[in-house]
């Protein structure tokens, strides 16, 4: 079978990912303070106030943390009982054999944080291959020199439906492999009274489509990204107002048939004006210069393309065709309000990107447990980089949520203690070589009270991809948009037991495809502990419904299984 003939490149792909994450770990865990967490590596403009958060990181890098250390290894087995439902569809029971670690290292340098699971699945079926899953998510922040430079490092494996199912990907559906990893350093240090500030982020993705007539990778098989940010700037007190000036550069390489690339890299200056003690007013001004390009097609004698029965077919001989081209003046201006150290509100609009730009962004957390993000972002991106800053951005504090059911990451994961979370169905609902406009807005809340833990996402986002103005190319989607919701509800029943809720949905739209990609469902768990807490019963029940116009399916699966950690 296909899945079994793929393990071992998976296995390969997903230990190399992990180990670049977690070799940070093993190489700086020494008696030193640790890092705050760095803000994402994306391609957008620096705020004026980079400097402040850099003497914010400082700071915090210098508070003393105890060191802890919690890895747990185990080993679990389980049946699963899984029904299509209407028109006719068969049940099928298979045997899950999974082995996994979930564990968090905390020292006074080093913060790491792991979530890796294999999964092999037994059909007892005729006619019904046996299926291997790998899934997993890893962050690794290290504090190199105190106070000064950290190291990130970070990787998933996950697995979506295809375009429009990031959610509720069953054991029995075909799937679409996705493998990334990030790792790079982050400067914040001083100067006398300047701050100087600079990071650089090298992403990898890998993508494997396993389904039936999937050909996801002739367009996307792999992509190496580059990010890279400078500035140097000076906070308000010898001056009535602070400034920056960065800069930055991003650029990514693309494997499948049309070897698309994209270069990018803009010059900015910022001022904020303090207007009081919690409000300031902040404008920048600044130049950009986007290109991408990717192979011309095959043409005939009149220069027309030649359309073949897998559509266009690219010609590596041909000089590059240039999919987007843009330069020009960039500017920008908004507000920045902290009432408290537990809130922080960011505004800007203006011009970028060769129209009107509005971004922002809310943190606010409601006490020590409870926490809400909300952001509002317009950026030209390509999948390895959005890829890599979604997962760069989760910092290592996070809860990996995974589907009781399938055992594979739900596509949102949550902050421990109401930190900040991220959802991945604006990266993953659509896997394309071409970059992209993306436009649109995400909420993330999680939080702890008492014997319960909750967390909610929902966001929109709409792309508009920079695809070749010929002919060809109408079978690709030339625009997208994806809503979806999420969330998870767990209550802990005595010290050996809990329960937990999760729900999901998403509508997705292309110009391509008549009918609306939909997603819905909700899985109930309940885990229970013995033999001091080393052997859990786990018992899960799980409805599924997706649509895309052409196929229906609505399952129900019901596991029940023991795990052993050791």
């Amino acid at each position: 079978m296909k899945t079994e003939l793929a393990l071992p490149r998976a296995l390969r792909r997903l230990t190399l990912a992990i180990g670049l994450s977690l070799a940070a770990a093993a190489a700086h865990a020494q008696d030193a303070p640790p890092p705050a967490a760095p803000p994402p590596a994306d391609d957008a403009a620096p705020a004026a106030e980079s400097q402040e958060e850099g003497q914010r990181n400082v700071r915090e890098s210098r508070r003393p943390r105890r060191a802890r250390t919690q890895v747990q290894a185990y080993l679990e087995v389980a049946q699963v009982l899984s029904a299509e439902l209407g028109n006719g569809g068969d049940t099928l029971t298979y045997t899950s054999v999974a082995a996994g670690v979930d564990g968090r290292v905390q020292t006074r340098r080093v913060t790491a944080q792991m979530s890796l699971r294999y999964e092999r699945n037994i059909e007892w079926s005729d006619g019904v291959g046996d299926r291997d899953v790998v899934s997993g998510l890893a962050a690794v922040n290290a504090h190199i020199v105190p106070g000064v430079l950290t190291l990130d490092a970070g990787a998933i494996a996950t697995r979506t439906g295809g375009e429009g199912r990031v959610f509720g990907v069953t054991n029995r559906a075909s799937s679409v492999d996705v493998y990334s990893a990030y790792v790079g350093p982050t400067l914040a240090t001083h100067a006398g009274p300047l701050a100087l500030n600079a990071s650089y982020r090298l992403g990898y993705v890998k993508v494997d489509d396993n389904r039936a007539g999937g050909r996801l990778n002739d367009d996307f098989d792999d992509a190496v990204a580059h990010s890279a940010t400078a500035s140097i700037g000076m906070a308000p007190g010898r001056l009535p107002f602070g400034w920056t000036v960065g800069a930055g550069y991003a650029r990514e390489d693309s494997g499948g048939r049309f070897d698309q690339r994209f270069e990018g890299a803009y010059v900015r200056a910022d001022v904020v004006v303090p207007l009081g003690s919690t409000l300031a007013v902040t404008a920048g001004v600044g130049y950009e210069d986007m290109q991408a390009d990717q192979r011309d097609l095959v043409r005939d004698a009149n220069g027309v393309p030649v359309i073949g029965p897998n559509s266009p077919t690219p010609d590596p001989n041909a000089p590059r065709l240039l999919t987007y081209d843009l330069d020009g003046v960039m500017y920008d201006a908004g507000v920045i309000w902290r009432p408290s150290p537990r809130t922080e509100l960011q505004a800007r609009a203006g011009r970028r990107y060769g129209g009107t730009t509005v971004i922002g962004s809310l943190d606010h957390r409601l006490n020590e447990h409870q926490g809400v993000h909300v952001e509002v972002f317009d950026s030209v991106e390509t999948f390895g980089n959005r890829l890599a800053s979604d997962v760069s951005g989760l910092g290592a504090d996070f809860d990996a949520n995974r589907d009781p059911v399938s055992g594979g990451l739900s596509g949102c994961v949550f902050g421990r203690q109401g930190a900040r979370g991220r959802c991945f169905d604006r990266s993953l609902a659509a896997i394309n070589g071409n970059s992209f406009r993306m436009r649109g807005g995400s909420l993330v809340f999680s939080g702890e009270r008492r014997l319960w833990s909750y967390g909610f996402g929902a966001s929109y986002s709409h792309r508009r991809f920079n695809r070749p103005a010929v002919s060809g190319f109408a079978a690709f989607a030339a625009e997208d948009e994806v809503y979806s919701v999420y969330g998870s509800v767990g209550r802990q029943l005595g010290r050996t037991a809990e329960i937990n809720f999760d729900a999901f949905a998403s509508w997705y739209d292309s110009d391509v495809n008549i009918d609306t990609v939909s997603s819905l469902g909700a899985t109930l768990s309940y885990k229970r502990s013995f033999l001091l807490e080393r052997l859990q019963l786990l018992a899960a029940l799980g409805l599924y419904h997706s649509d895309d116009g052409v196929e229906d399916s609505t399952n129900a699966s019901a596991t029940g299984g023991l795990r052993y950690t050791f």
